[in-house]
């Protein structure tokens, strides 16, 4: 039917490991007594990937998937219509999942040997884990300087920010489904194209009271392609603006990652230096910009170990562009929640209010998210008459 979601769907078994140390023997008999003990229930994984853009890189990062160790039960790829955006896609693949995790996986983002290995231990460690979420690797990028940059941007803030969360990353990362279907998964009204959807969810998620962990070792490749003007639209208009308008709508929580710490000192430094010099007070301005980037220093350390010095000097641009981009996003999310607010308690109230904390969801759970009834089968396998 012309604008259902199409999904193509890659099942297979677990693959058997022939030969393993006595080490690793050992490792696997203790794992079995403790499971003896422990809960008998196994949970089942569920890959989801949304590429309704089908990226060139789709297929490699499906590849990638399906020879990691510890491989999924199914990957789910949700390939059209075109033009539905990342939100609606993920929850088009988590109405059809038969997993009890689901995992999410972006189609530019290569997945390491281990990540599948270190999600599961995660949630059978971890009964009341709800969700995890890892971080892009610290390869760069073959597409060039800035490609680079936001890779590493992205690795360095979450290297440094591992533990409990209280905002999720959709791009690698898992989350149990009963926690999912509780909060009526991505908001896909509000977010319908890339934005700040998984940090929403992430937000909903911990309200709700469940347990988020970022793990700084589950890590992918990350494949996309950078250049200026597209990273300055994403911090204007698909990053900086609606996460404003998140931090004022929920308050400090949603900050928390990028602005924990060190961080936030950075943003402030910047900030205030800013304004120093636009007022032409440069005896001020002067000592907050050696601040602003001691504070900094190990980023651009890092970009010098992987992109050479002609690339730590790039960062140093670029780290201030993207700050400015995200200093001015800020009025642009003021006007966002105050649009928002209006739409809520208008003539037409919007699934904003269905996805708002604090807000009663009407009939209690959605049932978009309710398992399809599984079709009998006959003892030989075919499908039961």
């Amino acid at each position: 039917m012309a604008g259902k979601p199409s999904l193509r769907r890659a099942r297979f078994a677990r693959k058997a490991v022939a030969a393993r140390s006595a080490s690793a023997d050992a490792e696997t008999l203790a794992y079995a007594a403790s499971a003896l003990v422990g809960d008998s229930v196994r949970h089942t994984y569920s890959v989801i990937m949304p590429a309704t853009d089908r990226p060139p890189t789709m297929d490699r990062c499906v590849e990638a998937i399906l020879a990691a160790a510890d491989p999924p039960d199914e990957v789910i790829v949700v390939d059209s219509p075109a033009g539905m955006g990342p939100a609606a896609a993920r929850n088009a693949g988590a109405a059809r999942a038969k997993g009890s995790i689901l995992v999410f996986v972006d189609s530019d983002v290569l997945v390491h040997p281990d990540v599948f290995t270190r999600i599961r231990a995660a949630f059978e460690a971890e009964p009341e884990l709800a969700a995890i979420f890892g971080s892009y690797d610290a390869l760069p990028s073959l597409h060039g300087t800035v490609s680079t940059f936001r890779n590493m941007l992205h690795h360095y803030v979450h290297q440094g920010s591992g533990g409990l969360a209280t905002t999720f990353w959709a791009g690698l990362g898992a989350v149990r489904r009963d926690s999912y279907v509780e909060v009526d998964g991505f908001d896909d009204w509000r977010f319908r194209s890339p934005s700040v959807e998984d940090i929403e969810l992430g937000l909903r998620l911990a309200a709700a009271g469940g347990l988020i962990r970022l793990d700084p070792e589950i890590q992918g490749t990350h494949l996309k392609q950078w250049g200026v003007r597209s990273m300055l639209l994403t911090d204007l208009l698909y990053r900086g603006m609606p996460w404003t308008a998140l931090m004022l709508d929920r308050g400090p929580k949603a900050a928390r990652l990028n602005l924990r710490g060190s961080h936030g000192v950075a943003a402030a430094a910047f900030t205030l230096g800013l304004a120093a010099t636009l007022l032409g007070r440069h005896r001020l301005a002067a000592p907050l910009a050696a601040a602003y980037f001691a504070i900094n220093l190990r980023f651009y350390e890092l970009m010098f170990r992987r992109a050479g010095p002609r690339g730590a000097a790039a960062a140093v641009a670029l780290l201030a562009v993207h700050n400015a981009a995200a200093l001015g996003s800020a009025p642009l999310g003021v006007v966002a929640f105050a649009t928002d607010r209006l739409r809520q308690t208008g003539p037409r109230t919007t699934r904003l209010a269905f996805h708002s904390p604090a807000v009663a969801r009407p009939n209690g759970r959605s049932q978009r998210f309710a398992r399809e009834p599984q079709a009998r089968t006959a003892p030989n396998g075919t499908p039961a008459p």
